[in-house]
């Protein structure tokens, strides 16, 4: 029989009578195989070889590469955990540094301002100092005319001037003792000859009640002659 036909019937009645039990070991690439249970040829323990080394290293590398990818998805959670807490870190040491602060304007001391008076506030309003008169004929007349334009009262200095002349002459003590007024015992008196009922009712606000004054009594007989004849001025005579 041809050497080809041999080892083809052998090989197919091994593969029918026989179990082949491989065990693959594997240490620093050298695979061992064990074939037992009969006896094998070389091209039966060759491809035998052949197929457990070839499903060993399939197996190896996918359990490496699924090895390398766990480490690597791994490696890259740590990456960004520790990178998450460092960066927790450093924002809570910036919270607790406390922040330099500005150094405070220096401010130049001003002297204290000394309170104003009210009285140096306002400004003095200075009183006009009292009018004088001349204690005489003139200075009457003209306090007289003052005090009557104060109270609304008619006259002028030339009015008065001539009433007076003509009554006592200047006299502010004269007392008329012979006309009518006497006879009934109230006598005309004064610079303006005015008898005591007329002073009384006619009296300016302000002046004297002694009837012999010489401003009060030209300014109650100016009174009455403005009731009675509208002014001094328009008195020629007695009246």
């Amino acid at each position: 029989m041809p050497k080809h036909s041999r080892f083809h019937s052998y090989s197919r009645k091994l593969t029918g009578s026989h179990k082949i039990a491989i065990v693959g070991v594997a240490a620093l690439g050298v695979t061992t195989v064990v074939v037992s249970a009969g006896t094998s040829s070389a091209e039966t323990t060759s491809r035998a070889v052949t197929s457990a080394h070839v499903a060993y290293s399939t197996e190896q590398i996918k359990d490496v590469k699924a090895s390398l990818t766990d480490q690597l998805a791994g490696s890259s959670v740590k990456v960004e955990a520790i990178a998450a807490q460092k960066k927790a870190e450093e924002a809570a040491q910036q919270k607790a540094t406390p922040k330099p602060q500005a150094a405070p304007r220096k401010t130049e001391a001003r002297p204290a301002e000394q309170p104003a008076s009210r009285s140096a506030q306002r400004p003095q309003i200075q009183q006009p100092a009292p009018k004088t008169y001349a204690n005489n004929l003139d200075g009457w007349i003209r306090e007289s005319l003052d005090i009557m334009q104060s109270k609304g009262i008619p006259g002028s200095y030339s009015g008065l001037y001539r009433n007076i002349m003509r009554e006592s002459s200047g006299n502010p003590m004269a007392i008329n003792g012979w006309d009518t007024n006497a006879a009934m015992g109230i006598p005309s008196k004064g610079l303006l000859q005015v008898i005591q009922p007329t002073f009384n009712a006619y009296h300016v606000p302000g002046t004297s009640w002694n009837i012999y004054d010489p401003v009060a009594n030209i300014t109650a007989a100016c009174n009455y002659a403005a009731h009675r004849y509208g002014s001094m001025d328009n008195v020629n005579s007695a009246y």
